[in-house]
């Protein structure tokens, strides 16, 4: 089961436009099972909520010549608190697809107000 979430994330990011796979390119795409609870607890949530993906590290323009980098930016996708909420293959398809794509656009500064505009909230 993993190899096939691993494939589906990968078509995700096939997705996005060539103007942005530079980008992309330079910034580890994971899979994990689930977060660490130190992770949850630094976004504010309880440990027994679900997390389908996040972004750690800073957006792309947002960083100077004179920042320095700590910690490699990078986008988790955390196979199982998706395939928890959407057991449904065809749903989980979609929000493998969903989140991927959310987590990309905070790699590009996009914040939660805008992703929810955008349908990707």
């Amino acid at each position: 089961m993993r190899a096939k979430f691993e494939r589906i994330v990968q078509r995700a990011l096939d997705t996005i436009p060539d103007e942005f796979q530079e980008y992309i390119a330079q910034v580890p795409v994971l899979v994990e099972d689930r977060p660490d609870p130190e992770l949850l607890a630094e976004l504010g949530m309880d440990p027994d909520e679900l997390l389908f993906g996040v972004f750690l590290g800073v957006p792309v323009g947002e960083l100077s010549v004179f920042d320095v980098v700590t910690d490699v930016p990078r986008i988790v996708i955390f196979r199982e608190d998706l395939s928890q909420a959407f057991p449904d293959e065809a749903e989980l398809c979609h929000e493998i697809q969903t989140t991927v794509l959310h987590e990309v656009a905070h790699l590009f500064g996009l914040d939660e107000a805008r992703l929810d505009e955008l349908g990707f909230g």
